[in-house]
């Protein structure tokens, strides 16, 4: 399963980061690495970007983005 597919409030773990280049190194770098726990708090009304709580802050993404995120339950 990905990022984009977990329902609102919902926690997961972060199994895989995908993408390439930078968009990876990006992703890492917000803290989006495996084995980190993450809830979904909000989805805009439109389904993008994606609001998500981990490690104590906030962060909003690209629906495009979190589907290159694989996590499990």
């Amino acid at each position: 399963m990905t990022l984009d597919q977990v329902a609102i409030g919902e926690e997961v773990r972060i199994t895989k980061v995908g993408g390439e280049g930078e968009l990876r190194c990006r992703l890492l770098d917000m803290g989006l690495i495996p084995k980190t726990a993450v809830r979904v708090q909000k989805v805009a009304p439109m389904g993008d970007p994606i609001e998500i709580h981990l490690r104590g802050y906030e962060l909003t993404i690209r629906r495009e983005d979190a589907g290159k995120i694989e996590v499990e339950r």
